[in-house]
């Protein structure tokens, strides 16, 4: 029936019935799915309102039909929590003033973007003083801190986005690391005690254009409540134009500044220039919720593989050139969640029980900075040394199949064979991340459970595409970034080719069922960012 196998394997073992059970998942069971999570009915799920309350509804029903077990809170489907949302009304310009008088404006929504860094009912930056920080970054093991101990108490930090990637010698060369995120900027400066923080936005170190940015931070932000970290009043975007101004106004030229903190005996500049802003926010408090549901193994129901995706998009914001203000979150993500549940159906399809636990988490408020997950992490419902891995689905392959898969993360832990293994058996490789300067394993929810220490594999779109010339597949993936990437166009249609998303969920299918059966829990590799965590999760489970 159920034979686990060691980690490492010629061949890894399957639940029997495994190959019958992926038919399960096809066009109907992914279609559907996308059709109602992505529809105008439920306004773009936005966190804490109806569509999001109706997305849980239907996930959790649906796992309720396919036959599996709540595994939320006190026997539901549910695990809900609190959040906090800012509502926050941004002056039309922000003005900076240099020590001769002379003031630059910068126009809201097309110079600069701003959101409250606290959950008051203000937030107030007064007469701070504008420093240049470089990158913002604090990082011992690769030597390297840019705020040389310069007190910044007060100030606005004016930061690059991304992390050192001009030398493979330096952190990992164009791979973006966690410390490249805005997350980790905003969470510095706040570190540091400053009163605000600006990033300058380019496509290059972003991995998106200005409007992503004009899109996801206007309209009711979304925060877990606060538990007294540090933080800031004021984070802000700026163009890239709009810092050129603010720099040249001090008399100073940003693409030299940009040069000088490529060092590592780079100093904060102080700019001599001084800001005031005030923002007016509407504070509230909101639930939402993630909806769990869970096969129980048959040799050790106590240890389990978690499968992720987040139900949640960004609502009804800003309308675009149509007059549409429906974010539907078609590929981003209700092509995830289906997959999830046509896995999860092929689960339930099996004969018998895989021997470890299986467990679905469809994790709320993504689209806000990981919210579901990241409570997910600090409130487990299974402890993090019980987790075996975790499986994180974020936006579907919609142009057909591939001749690759690619792996976000790949060798960082040892399920990279695993994912190899059935990659195989499909006639596919598999492949490192494509655009490994965007950092895109720090902006999913597998970040989070990593953090606890659970190995994690996110495996997204392959780029080469069977009987497309090469680079199609790239072409194709930059052109939706630019043109749907957080916009309401971000629908389902007939374009969209379900091949690939086939193939891709039964992948996927296939490693969870391996990992289900494997003798030894997985980790991390050797001197990975996450080791420590495992090792300190594996022991304190024992």
């Amino acid at each position: 029936m159920c034979l686990a196998l060691p980690l490492f394997a010629a061949d890894y073992a399957l639940p029997t019935g495994a190959a019958e059970a992926a038919t399960k998942i096809d066009r109907a069971s992914l279609e559907a799915p996308i059709r109602f999570l992505a529809s105008d009915l439920l306004e773009g799920r936005g966190p804490a309102t109806r569509g999001d309350e109706l997305a849980q509804l239907y996930l959790a029903t649906e796992m309720q039909a396919i036959g599996l077990e709540p595994g939320g809170e006190n026997g539901t489907w549910y695990q809900p929590f609190d959040i906090v949302g800012i509502n926050s009304q941004v002056p039309k310009n922000w003005a900076f003033r240099t020590a001769k008088g002379q003031t630059v404006s910068l126009e809201t929504w097309k110079d600069f973007i701003a959101a409250s860094g606290v959950q008051n009912p203000r937030s107030t930056i007064d007469n701070a003083e504008v420093v240049f920080v470089g990158y913002g970054i604090q990082a011992p093991e690769y030597q390297w801190d840019d705020f040389k101990k310069m007190n910044l108490k007060g100030k606005v930090l004016l930061m690059l986005n991304n992390d050192p990637d001009w030398d493979p010698k330096l952190f990992e060369g164009n791979r973006r690391l966690y410390y490249g995120r805005w997350t980790y900027k905003y969470e510095s400066a706040a570190r540091q005690g400053a009163a605000g923080a600006i990033i300058i936005h380019t496509v290059p170190s972003a991995g998106y254009p200005w409007q992503v940015v004009q899109t996801s931070w206007t309209g009711e932000q979304f925060e877990l409540p606060a538990e007294g970290e540090p933080r800031i009043e004021v984070a802000g975007w700026v163009t890239e134009e709009a810092a050129k101004q603010l720099v040249s106004a001090a008399g100073r030229n940003l693409d030299q500044l940009i040069a000088s903190a490529k060092k590592r005996n780079f100093k904060p500049v102080p700019l001599g220039i001084t800001t005031s802003v005030t923002l007016q926010n509407t504070v509230s408090r909101k639930k939402t919720g993630n909806v769990l549901g869970l096969l129980r193994g048959s040799e050790r129901p106590d240890e389990v593989v978690v499968y992720t995706a987040h139900h949640d998009h960004l609502g009804i914001g800003e309308p675009d050139s149509e007059g549409d203000r429906i974010y539907n979150g078609a590929l981003d993500n209700a092509s995830g969640s289906a997959q999830v549940l046509a896995i999860a159906r092929a689960f339930a399809a099996l004969p018998h029980r895989p021997s470890r636990s299986i467990l679905f988490n469809f994790v709320a408020a993504e689209e806000q900075g990981l919210l579901g997950s990241e409570y997910y992490s600090k409130h487990p419902t299974v402890h993090p040394g019980k987790m075996a891995a975790n499986l994180n689905f974020d936006g579907a392959n919609i142009w057909g199949r591939t001749t690759d898969i690619v792996q976000i993360g790949f060798g960082k832990n040892q399920l990279d064979d695993v994912v190899r293994h059935f990659a195989m058996q499909q006639g596919r490789t598999i492949k490192p991340e494509q655009f490994p300067d965007r950092g895109f394993y720090y902006r999913s929810d597998q970040f989070n459970f990593a953090k606890i220490g659970v190995p994690a594999i996110y495996l997204d779109s392959g780029v080469d595409y069977r009987d497309r010339p090469e680079g199609w597949g790239k072409q194709q993936i930059e052109a939706w970034e630019a043109k749907q990437y957080h916009q309401p166009s971000d629908e389902i249609d007939e374009t969209w080719n379900f091949d690939g998303l086939i193939e891709d969920a039964r992948l996927g299918f296939f490693a969870g069922a391996a990992i289900a059966q494997m003798r030894e829990m997985p980790a991390w590799n050797p001197g990975d960012e996450f080791e420590a965590a495992r090792k300190k999760a594996l022991a304190e489970a024992k």
